[in-house]
């Protein structure tokens, strides 16, 4: 009797094709992107999107609903063995669907197919003329205008990828209320289509109602004489804060940020929040760097989350809650601040136990108290302690003089599962 045949496998689910499309529509596609969506047997995009397409497109036409992105998964499931192309403004991997995409599909596989069309950045910058590899894009796709802030800084040369008709004189506002009203802005509409059309006034007297939805506004950065400087780098003014005295101030924030040493994609817990400076000049650093600020007060958690929104990183997660019950179920950080509550039962322990291998701690105190305990966890898993001191030049009658401020002990210390010896100790 022969062997029964072995089951067949399964065949490999078909890939999806997304393909970028641009303003011009259908005809300024490449023949291959034109070639996939005529072979699709389902077509997916935005209603502007798919009524770019002529009906000799076959396809079932499938429009996203709002909110988009949690729909994804079903959508592709429900039309699985199908081929489907995917319309996409552009280039579609950057701030595109395509992101969301290779979350559900993967990186790798041959699941997704991507045809990509330039970007209305690439667009903006061939039009006025800007490299760009130096200019800074920012996204309020979805997003407040007050991401914005962190990027403003003067005759620097900004992209911001627009939410709709509204966006342009939005972002006039912002600027004019960020000492930044004399910035030239440029509003380009409808990049590459037959109605493309650019727009051009100062931010403090933006002169123009809401055009085309369509836009990218291209922005020349000028700082208005007087106006308040936010650095790119730790340590911005005091004044920058609004506070009740719970403040770490700027060079002892410098330090602690240099001893933090925040790294692209990285989480930090900020512990006693205070202002929540420490928090807000960690996500300053770099975009993609994320913080979560536990404050025990909830009128200093609500001041934190002004600053955040004032200073250009309103994501800042603010957690009400005393330390260490606040922690439970946060996501593992890259490093933690402690800037109150040491004395706290268990606070440290919990810290360091939360901390991956090459974590790092920075602790700082005022305190005899805390002090003590900071010395021990130094002689237990080493690191460095030091006394952080700083006198302001005040007037003393008719001459100056310095003003010392209370020393700050600091320790920051990087988790080790093989620590080296702490200098001095016992071998």
């Amino acid at each position: 009797m022969a062997p029964a045949p072995s089951p067949r496998p399964d065949p490999a689910p078909a890939p999806v094709t997304v393909v970028g499309i641009g303003a011009d529509g259908w005809d300024g596609l490449p023949a291959a992107s034109q070639q996939a969506l005529l072979n699709a047997q389902v077509l997916v995009g935005g209603a502007r999107q798919l009524a770019l397409l002529p009906q000799r497109c076959p396809g079932e036409r499938v429009e996203w609903p709002s909110p988009l992105r949690p729909a994804v998964p079903g959508i592709l499931a429900a039309r699985s063995g199908r081929r489907i192309a995917v319309l996409a403004s552009g280039d579609p991997m950057f701030y595109g669907i395509g992101r969301a995409l290779t979350e559900v599909l993967g990186e790798d596989g041959g699941r997704l197919v991507v045809l990509p069309y330039p970007s209305s950045v690439s667009y903006a910058c061939a039009r006025l003329g800007w490299p760009v590899e130096d200019t800074e894009v920012v996204t309020l796709v979805g997003r407040p205008t007050a991401r914005l802030t962190a990027a403003l800084h003067d005759r620097r040369r900004l992209l911001v990828l627009s939410a709709g008709a509204a966006t342009p004189a939005e972002v006039a506002v912002h600027l004019d209320g960020h000492g930044f009203g004399a910035s030239r802005i440029r509003v380009l509409e409808q990049l590459g289509g037959e109605r493309e059309n650019i727009t051009d006034g100062n931010a403090a007297t933006w002169p123009h109602p809401p055009g085309d939805p369509l836009n990218v506004i291209a922005v020349d950065c000028r700082r208005t004489p007087g106006a308040p400087r936010t650095g790119a780098v730790p340590g911005l003014p005091d004044e920058a804060y609004e506070h009740d005295g719970q403040l770490t101030k700027r060079h002892v924030r410098a330090a602690t940020l240099g001893a933090l040493a925040p790294a692209p994609g990285e989480l930090l817990w900020d512990i006693g929040g205070g202002s929540g400076s420490i928090a807000i000049e960690w996500m300053r650093t770099h975009p993609s760097c994320r913080a979560i600020t536990v404050e025990r007060d909830p009128v200093r958690g609500e001041r934190i989350a002004r600053n955040a929104a004032r200073l250009g990183v309103p994501a800042l997660r603010v957690v009400t809650g005393a330390a260490p019950d606040a922690l439970a179920g946060l996501p593992a950080p890259d490093a933690v601040f402690v800037g109150g509550g040491l004395t706290a039962p268990g606070l440290l322990d919990a810290c360091w136990e939360a901390l991956p291998d090459g974590g790092r701690l920075v602790a700082n105190t005022v305190t005899l108290e805390s002090e003590a305990l900071l010395a021990d966890r130094y002689r237990r898993h080493g690191g460095d302690l030091v006394r952080l001191a700083v006198a302001q030049a005040v007037p003393v009658g008719g001459f100056t003089g310095w003003r010392q401020a209370m020393p700050v002990t600091q320790w920051a210390v990087e988790k080790n599962p093989y620590p080296l010896p702490v200098p001095g100790e016992d071998r």
